[in-house]
């Protein structure tokens, strides 16, 4: 029988963060470039295909929160019939739900990222390009964001404004960024953030 110890969750929670923003660094350094190659047959327009990638990150961060918001509520019911401790409800269902990520019907995630995206206001309508052939970076970063609000406290990402004001706490400016102009054109990247703290810088392009 496991025994649950305070030293021992936090190992644990230390370890998954570690990998889980390793595998964010990876999927900005891989797996969007391949989504990019992918975008750049159907779009030449490289601004418009960095934009596709930037909204789809935000909105499987969006769509995975909802459904983890969801399953815990869930599941904290299941628990709470009779659930002893010692650890909380709130970890209890935290540790549950880490250990069975296939109660994650991710590809109904996968489907309202895409839906979204058909719809959004930033990318060319109608779109020049079916969405579902990005669906693997999709459903990586739904993986990844779902499994990313298990841990105490979650990871998230920043949720950029273009015009905002260029921060190189949060940012890099992309190479072809005019590196004098103060405001982001657009966002190339989104910043992971734990407790209003960066993690790993996001990307941007800056322009006067």
């Amino acid at each position: 029988v496991r025994t649950w110890s305070p030293a021992r969750a936090g190992r644990v929670n230390a370890s998954h963060r570690a990998c889980l923003v390793a595998r964010f660094g990876f999927i900005y350094a891989q797996e969007r470039l391949d989504a990019e190659t992918l975008l750049r047959a159907f779009v030449c327009d490289m601004e418009t295909v960095q934009r596709i990638i930037y909204i789809a990150a935000v909105e499987s961060f969006r769509a995975a929160k909802m459904a983890f918001w969801k399953l815990k509520i869930s599941v904290k019911e299941t628990l709470a019939l009779d659930h002893m401790g010692p650890e909380s409800l709130e970890v209890a269902a935290l540790d549950y739900i880490a250990r069975h990520k296939d109660l994650y019907d991710v590809c109904q995630s996968v489907q309202e990222v895409i839906c979204s995206m058909n719809t959004n206001p930033k990318i060319p309508y109608p779109p020049e390009v079916d969405f579902c052939l990005i669906r693997t970076l999709i459903r990586e970063l739904c993986c990844l964001a779902f499994s990313m609000q298990t841990l105490i406290p979650p990871l998230d990402i920043a949720l950029g404004v273009d015009g905002e004001l260029f921060n190189r706490t949060m940012y890099y400016r992309s190479c072809d960024s005019d590196f004098t102009a103060p405001f982001v054109a657009y966002h190339v990247w989104p910043a992971l953030m734990e407790n209003g703290a960066v993690i790993v810088k996001g990307e941007v392009v800056t322009k006067k």
